[in-house]
């Protein structure tokens, strides 16, 4: 039998295999389905869930590659609809606010399980760096696969970050990757990665990493008066305390079973940095210092039990420790530390009632403590458990999900060194959320889709119990999610554009119970978290994507996305005149227009690759007054790399060069973003 034959043989079983009970395959080449798992060699397969309603937007593979982004942060910023608040170089906190619900709102998953924090209920993603990461997928709402825990039903927009997973051919048992990264900043960045097929139904994968960075780059600073126009300050500087020293090593074991497939995954991260701080009152330089140590073991089993019943379970145990050093006693001498811990177990059970229709029941039970130095503290201990039942259903054009949340939240605490101490009373909620999806037109690839959820996310732990200005009677801050939007796809073989795709959403979401800080009695010294925020936004996301096949084999591949939204504080505040200048104002750091443009271009080993990022006007307060004003700001980054083999090795070697044209801005209000700076990489593979 011929290669082409055995191919096509190949092929057309997966194909049908796939069609008859609605399958996925992982990169190693294995078909997962209800009736068990077969090994495909020599050909990997992707399909997309057949009841998907509402599409993620992804980056993958050489387009995730291609970006000139150093940690996940960077790469998010290119997605529709989504806010990255960045605070300045490789060690600045970054984190993500989607729709502009709030960064508390998005849930972090890692591998399929959601990366916690009790304390503040923020994930800072300039944590995970790029080097292990496969692909990035963010979601309105929640993701379309119902077989999923009952923490996934729990966010009003998720993030989904694969690690590189091991994938081996017939000829193959070891593979070895080593990339060096240096430019700007005193940048030393190695990282290596081993993976080692152990048994025809085992793979591990070994991945560490070092980074290593003084943080020092120039910056222009200037400030003008409102009333007047005169010039207040207007300098160079050299952005100072913003160093680290961080390391990673991550490790995962990938096994096969009898029908079923199995993961352990072990990570752990360590990093000292400066925290530059913000540039206020002719004051150049911070001494604050951070430590954080975080590590996690999380392990997952998907089994085909019966004829069209499936359960999937998972498992997790994290620690995580955090030091926030001031030695700057003109200012308040602090040494804090905290200590969480996290104790995580779920159970999915999904049936398959008809071809068209499934179910699935899903409980979690999470139990989290953090502990800390505060003088007063209540050493809090949190007990979450969900219940989420969902349906998916296929009836022709049509597509829909229906999903119940149910959350059930008990708390204790330690008195410790307070005699008035209490814990927060038990929190019980119950959240819907459905989607629908039609296609109208049999021939041609046209969707439309539209949402309604309704989902909380619980007061952290310094919201309730910060020393002072904890509020134990805070309750749930809920959103209102209403999402119509359509897609389109085209495809046209041997054309000079040989694919286009278009999508876009129109939105409205409503944040009530929003916490706050607000001033505890006359003083502005003394402070207290409360449930008296409301916020409604109304936006639209576009994305674009084109592909054009030119003679000789170029490639060139377009992205766009647009993002136009108005998210207004209607907050009530006692006092009128703060009042009159917020009510109905743009929240903070929420621009108007937005949007990104991906352009690559690849001709046979070369690669070329340009970027550009637009953040429009903002306002750095709800008060939208001149004195809040922030100016827009963009950035173009381009990059190229070359890839080569000798033997037995490939080898990459990339260059990148970001902020091109040398713009002066600032993400967040006194915090410069580097100028003009590059980076070098070297890969090697065998």
């Amino acid at each position: 039998m011929s290669n082409a034959l055995k191919t096509l043989m190949i092929t057309f079983l997966a194909f049908i295999g796939t069609h008859s009970y609605g399958q996925k395959t992982n990169r190693d080449s294995t078909l997962v389905d209800s009736a068990g798992v077969r090994t495909l060699r020599g050909v990997t397969i992707s399909t997309i869930a057949y009841k998907e309603v509402i599409p993620s937007q992804k980056l993958t593979g050489e387009q995730l590659k291609s970006l000139n982004s150093f940690s996940v942060a960077d790469a998010i910023r290119y997605f529709a609809g989504v806010q990255v608040k960045d605070y300045g170089g490789i060690g600045g906190l970054k984190t993500v606010d989607m729709r502009s619900m709030g960064t508390n709102h998005m849930g972090v998953f890692y591998d399929g399980i959601q990366l916690g924090n009790a304390q503040n209920g923020q994930i800072d993603l300039g944590k995970f760096s790029m080097d292990n990461i496969e692909s990035i997928a963010v979601y309105n709402g929640q993701k379309s696969d119902i077989f999923q825990p009952a923490k996934d039903y729990g966010s009003s927009g998720t993030i989904y970050l694969r690690s590189r997973k091991p994938v081996f051919d017939s000829a193959t048992t070891t593979h070895l990757k080593g990339v060096f990264k240096t430019g700007s900043f005193d940048l030393i960045n190695p990282s290596l990665l081993w993976e080692q097929k152990l048994a025809d139904n085992l793979n591990l994968s070994l991945s560490s990493e070092w980074i290593n960075s003084s943080g020092r780059y120039p910056f222009r600073y200037k400030r003008v008066y409102h009333n007047t126009g005169a010039t207040a300050w207007d300098t160079t500087a050299i952005r100072q305390n913003g160093d680290i020293n961080a390391w990673r090593v991550e490790s995962g074991l990938y096994g096969r079973l009898n029908r079923g497939i199995w993961n352990l995954k072990t990570y752990f991260y360590d990093s000292e940095r400066g925290i530059p701080g913000a540039i206020v009152n002719n004051v150049w330089k911070r001494s604050q210092r951070q430590w954080d140590r975080n590590f996690f073991v999380q392990g997952s089993l998907q089994q085909n039990v019966a004829k069209g019943y499936d359960i999937q379970v998972n498992a997790k145990y994290a620690n995580d420790y955090m030091r926030y050093l001031n030695p700057d006693t003109t200012l308040m001498y602090i040494d804090n530390n905290f200590h969480q811990q996290e104790w995580y177990a779920s159970i999915a059970n999904k049936y398959s009632v008809s071809k068209h229709i499934d179910i699935n029941l899903s409980t979690d039970f999470q139990y989290n403590t953090l502990d800390a130095s505060l003088d007063g503290f209540a050493f809090p201990k949190r007990l979450t458990s969900l219940v989420a039942l969902a349906t998916a259903a296929e009836f022709g054009k049509v597509k829909m999900q229906g999903s119940v949340l149910g959350t059930f939240v008990n708390e204790k605490i330690n008195r410790g060194n307070s005699d008035t101490a209490v814990a927060a009373p038990s929190k019980n909620e119950i959240t819907p959320a459905f989607f629908i999806s039609y296609k109208p037109f049999a021939r041609a690839d046209f969707n439309l889709r539209a949402f309604y959820k309704n989902i909380f996310r619980m007061p952290t732990f310094n919201d309730l119990y910060y020393t002072d200005i904890g509020n134990i009677s805070l309750q749930p801050e809920f959103t209102h999610q209403y999402n119509l939007g359509f897609a389109y796809r085209k495809t046209r073989q041997g054309s000079l554009l040989s694919e286009w795709q278009l999508q876009s959403d129109f939105y409205y979401n409503q944040v009530t119970n929003k916490i706050v800080a607000v001033p505890k009695g006359s003083g502005m010294y003394r402070w207290m978290m409360m449930n008296i925020g409301e916020v409604e936004i109304r936006g639209v996301d576009v994305v674009g994507d084109l592909a054009f096949t030119f003679p000789k084999d170029i490639l060139l591949n377009i992205r766009a996305a647009y993002t136009h939204q108005t998210a207004q504080d209607f907050t009530t505040r006692k006092n009128p005149e703060l009042q009159k200048v917020t009510y109905g104002g743009q929240i903070p750091y929420i621009p108007w227009h937005s949007g990104s443009l991906i352009a690559g271009i690849q001709y046979n080993t070369w690669r070329l690759n340009y970027s550009f990022i637009y953040v429009g006007a903002r306002y750095q307060n709800s008060a939208n007054i001149p004195e809040n004003y922030e100016q827009p700001w963009y950035t173009s980054d381009l990059s190229a790399s070359k890839n080569f083999q000798l033997k037995r090795c490939r080898f990459r070697v990339a260059g990148e060069l970001n902020n091109l044209l040398n713009q002066d801005y600032e993400v967040v209000v006194n915090y410069p973003m580097p100028k003009r700076n590059y980076k070098i990489i070297l890969s090697v593979e065998l």
